[in-house]
């Protein structure tokens, strides 16, 4: 239900980030995203043997509690979803009296554990994010080694971590343990009292459980992080702009050829004199930019622009900014497509471009192309 209702959860964002880019993250190898964890636990029991006897329910009764240890290793699969196999234990409690030392027992509780992180769930991942709350739920097997007693367990908490360093972060872990058995001697599920009373469902009720507090820290092992998804728009609109740049060049090479064709069909030159004609034709050329953006996403792409101001070094350019309209705010997008065109004008000028022979446009919002992509762009022509 978690998972369902995160995938759902998506709420509008402005041009500065979409929620395709927001949520998706690049698949890393099965050796990335591991981790180990260490923690001191504060364990308060509840056993099936106390009912009937009025024991205080308070878990700070030395009778209740006691510490423990806990390890884990585990890895994340997703950012929102991990695995984890935890051991917990040493030191534990069955309730049978109000004496601590009676109570006491050794024991070790080995489960495995679904994490779900909720901050990358619903807000998306982030590198530099210091807390993440991450619900869990867990089965497993408990022995209570002073009896030689086994149960199955269950659990449900939350893990909360707080970032250190891109590798160490602090962790604090509550969590409920429940057990289909007792573990401070003979199971009730054998007991032939219970089965023959129908009692059945009152014990599994008032199985054995225990609440953990845990604090300790989280190591991270080999790469510990995760790269956002390449903007495959941006990338195909670079790809698809040095193709229209270079069938510009070879349409403006045809037209040439035909017209110095014609003029040489229709045009006697005075024998001995040679006529040079040289003119410049082109399209306008794109240079692209990723979304939310007004750094050039590309540098191949003012490739073509110094081919540009090379053939026409007398004339003057006309650099035209623009943003997608189906993302960001036409204020927004406005002052967007400004930056952009600005950005490739300083360009130009470190091409040699004088700034007087370059005009700035700012188109803002535009849906002029397809995919909406194409239109994070400024474009520099002749003018």
């Amino acid at each position: 239900m978690v998972l369902a209702f995160a995938g759902v959860s998506v709420a509008g964002m402005a041009q500065s980030e979409t929620p395709e880019l927001k949520y998706s993250v690049a698949t890393n190898s099965f050796w990335s995203n591991w981790f180990i964890s260490a923690d001191v636990a504060y364990e308060a029991f509840y056993s099936y043997q106390e009912n009937g006897k009025g024991f205080a329910k308070s878990p700070l009764k030395d009778f209740r509690r006691n510490l423990g240890a806990s390890v884990a290793i585990g890895k994340w699969f997703t950012p929102g979803l991990g695995l984890r196999t935890k051991v917990t234990g040493i030191w534990g409690r069955a309730v049978v009296s109000e004496d601590a030392e009676t109570n006491a027992i050794k024991f070790w509780n080995a489960q495995e554990q679904v994490l779900f992180n909720l901050s990358n769930l619903f807000c998306g991942y982030s590198e530099t994010r210091v807390w993440n709350l991450i619900p869990y739920a867990g089965v497993g097997i408990l022995r209570n080694c002073s009896e030689n007693v086994y149960a199955h367990s269950a659990s449900i908490g939350l893990l909360n971590t707080w970032k250190l360093s891109k590798k160490v972060a602090l962790n604090l872990d509550l969590g409920f343990n429940i057990l289909d058995d007792e573990i401070g001697g003979a199971g009730f599920h054998n007991s032939e009292k219970a089965l023959t009373n129908g009692d059945y469902a009152h014990n599994i009720a008032s199985a054995d459980r225990y609440f953990a507090a845990e604090v300790g820290l989280t190591f991270n092992l080999g790469k510990g992080t995760w790269n956002k998804v390449p903007d495959v728009d941006a990338i195909n609109a670079l790809h698809q702009s040095q193709l229209d740049a270079l069938n510009a060049q070879l349409a403006d090479a045809n037209a040439e050829a035909e017209r110095l064709n014609n003029l040489l069909k229709n045009h006697k030159c005075p024998e001995g004199k040679t006529i040079t004609v040289k003119e410049v034709t082109t399209a306008p050329v794109s240079v692209f930019f990723n979304i939310g953006k007004s750094k050039i996403a590309s540098r191949k792409d003012l490739q073509n622009v110094k081919a540009l101001t090379e053939a026409a070094a007398d004339k003057n350019f006309v650099v035209t900014g623009y943003a997608d309209s189906k993302t960001g705010s036409a204020s927004f997008n406005q002052s967007l497509s400004q930056k952009r065109a600005e950005a490739v004008a300083d360009e130009l000028v470190k091409m040699g471009v004088s700034r007087d022979k370059i005009e700035i446009v700012a188109k803002g919002g535009v849906n002029d192309l397809t995919p909406i992509s194409y239109n994070r762009r400024a474009t520099v022509e002749i003018k």
